[in-house]
């Protein structure tokens, strides 16, 4: 709670006294806005006065999660406007053309959007929540609450394979990063109101505030308090009631539980489950590898002209492809017939082959990851949420179909049930959240009397993929770097701490062909022990330990006698300045030197990090970490 504060304000200027306790939100937040428009001032003036901190950030909370939700809507909206434009003429009887042409053209927009208007790389955008998390202190960059919209809504309107989700989750995001930055909060703050954002944009975009929360507990934050919950609470709650008012209360797909779950039911579960699983590594896998191979492209045309290929072509021939594959979902869902069901082949060259129904669909299933990887990586925006969602419906139906064709036991599973329970099971592989998979699905289809098979095939899900890959889709490519957050403290703790900023720099540099006189006169000034000796391009030959050499230091006739290059040593390990924090704590606990020398890897120096120094940041960063 702050303290008591006065003001004074003098001719529609603020001038502020503030008796608080220093680094309190008041503080903060005068410092930052002093010198912008006055009525930005005078708001942090009666914010000082009237709020505390936890009021304050209950405030923001809810105008994040209102901004997640209003872009969330408007989001949605663009999509399926320019999608009902383009494909609503379509013949459902025959394959149409055009599926050739407008995802080529959507994502052809989307690159030369954000190549010359937003000039900045806004893909993989849970990603970059996560990069912003532990290697830029929660900021994200301002255009990410209106970029990530505007280029989705031409990838997947225009019939990019991918989701609308994650966009919109870094929307959120950066909504929350935002208002941070206005009132120049700290790092602990700030990390709490990209969670804030980024579960405000879940529930508002499926209607699911319980799964906004998980989400954000279980892929973006580190740590959980009962001080972080309740924000968290406020804007999924937030956000939820803006859509329920916008679209009405019913959920996101209409799902009616003809069959309720038996308890004979439980192994079909866990064996759906484990299936789920190795569709997710499948997923996963492929979509990393294929990835690569855009990587590899320079050129912008050249990424555009193999994502439009492999996109347009896939899509012609499985146009269930096609954007987020939500009507697909909802086919699968309520078909309460296989006639219902065989409507998935619509406007494909399968029509009327009924019997190819799950040799479409299986096929659909290999291919969904190439699609999904060529619209990000030919140039397009979107996310990994709907294709999940996607594979499990298709994954849980076929599993039902070819069960009750051909299972082992006489036991009869509902194929609408299990379609269910397949986009609990690939969500929570994919992601390694099987909390939000139980209770996105729950939320989405309104099948909450499903609680215990989608936590079964959940956990199953989590369990298979689990024992190959240890990190979500989102997380493997910082962990691989080492610069992930996850709910390790420890870990946490060195992610969030720079190799950089503990790294003296201002100790003189020595030379080999340097006297010992020269020496003593270099270092007389420092208060350091240990001096790099370098040669002409700035490469480190050795160190030199002044309580090595104290016994000659000090006798004035040896100093023509002994050189740099002579009195020098190798120290005992080496830092690189592409060593993670956990690599660097490693190698000072292998070995017994207070201070070892930094080298690019082309082998420059650099500088010295001390034991001291860096246990010392250590203990300041753990401080604020778990400061409430």
């Amino acid at each position: 709670m702050l303290a008591d504060q006065s003001y004074s304000l003098n001719n529609n200027d603020v001038d502020v006294v503030i008796d608080a306790q220093e680094g309190s939100h008041a503080t903060r937040a005068y410092n930052k806005v002093q010198g912008n428009n006055k009525t930005l001032r005078k708001l942090s003036v009666w914010i000082a006065k009237h709020l505390s901190e936890r009021q304050f950030i209950l405030i923001l909370a809810f105008l994040v999660g209102v901004g997640s939700a209003v872009a969330a809507q408007v989001l949605k909206l663009l999509i399926n406007e320019i999608e009902h434009m383009l494909t609503s003429q379509f013949d459902v009887t025959r394959a149409n053309w055009l599926f050739l042409v407008y995802p080529v053209v959507g994502i052809y927009l989307t690159a030369l959007f954000i190549k010359y208007v937003v000039r900045d790389d806004i893909g993989h955008g849970v990603t970059k929540i996560l990069y912003a998390l532990s290697r830029r202190q929660g900021n994200i960059r301002g255009h990410n609450c209106w970029s990530s919209v505007v280029a989705s809504a031409l990838t997947i309107g225009f019939g990019g394979s991918v989701g609308a989700e994650s966009p919109i989750v870094l929307t959120g995001s950066a909504i929350g990063s935002s208002l941070g930055r206005l009132f120049n909060l700290d790092h602990k703050t700030m990390m709490l109101l990209i969670g804030c954002g980024a579960s405000g944009a879940v529930a508002g975009i499926f209607k699911a505030p319980i799964a906004g929360l998980m989400f954000t507990l279980e892929v973006l934050m580190v740590d959980l308090t009962m001080a972080s919950l309740l924000p968290l609470l406020v804007s999924c709650l937030t956000a939820t009631c803006i859509t329920y008012a916008w679209t009405g209360m019913s959920p996101m797909f209409n799902f009616v539980l003809n069959d309720p779950f038996a308890v004979d039911r439980v192994p079909t579960s866990v064996m759906l489950g484990v299936c789920c699983g190795f569709i997710s590594l499948y997923f996963t896998r492929v979509m990393n590898s294929f990835e690569q191979v855009f990587g590899r492209l320079n050129n912008m045309y050249a990424k555009l002209a193999l994502g439009g290929v492999v996109l347009a072509v896939l899509i012609y021939f499985f146009p269930p492809l096609y954007g987020e594959g939500y009507s697909t979902i909802s086919i699968l869902l309520n078909g309460s017939s296989s006639n219902e069901a065989n409507m998935v082949l619509n406007n494909s060259l399968f029509y009327g082959h009924q019997n190819l129904l799950l040799v479409y669909l299986g096929l659909i299933i290999l291919l969904k990851v190439f699609a999904t990887t060529a619209t990000n990586g030919g140039g397009g925006c979107g996310g990994t949420f709907a294709p999940s969602l996607f594979l499990g419906c298709i994954g849980g139906f076929v599993f039902s179909r070819l069960w009750n064709e051909y299972g082992l036991w006489s036991t009869t599973v509902p194929e609408t049930n299990y379609a269910l329970l397949g986009m609990a099971g690939v969500m929570s592989g994919v992601f390694h959240a099987p909390l939000t998979g139980v209770f996105l699905i729950a939320e989405l289809t309104g099948g909450y009397q499903l609680f215990i098979p989608l936590m079964i095939v959940s956990v199953a899900s989590y369990l298979t993929i689990n024992a190959f890959e240890k990190h979500s889709i989102y997380a493997m490519r910082l962990a691989r770097k080492g610069e992930l957050l996850t709910h390790h403290k420890d870990r946490s703790v060195l992610t969030l701490m720079t190799l950089d900023s503990i790294i003296d720099k201002e100790r003189p540099l020595l030379h080999p062909d340097m006297y010992l006189g020269q020496i003593v006169q270099a270092v007389s000034t420092s208060k350091s022990l240990h001096f790099a000796v370098v040669d002409m391009k700035g490469g480190m030959l050795g160190v030199i330990n002044v309580n090595k050499i104290r016994k000659i230091i000090f006798r004035s006739e040896l100093y023509r006698m002994y050189k740099a290059s002579q009195l020098m040593r190798q120290p005992e390990m080496i830092l690189r300045t592409n060593d993670n924090m956990q690599t660097v704590m490693n190698k000072f606990a292998h070995c017994d030197a207070g201070t070892l020398p930094v080298l690019k890897p082309d082998g420059t120096f650099v500088g010295f990090v001390s034991r001291t120094r860096l246990y010392s940041s250590y203990r300041q960063v753990m401080k604020d970490f778990s400061e409430e």
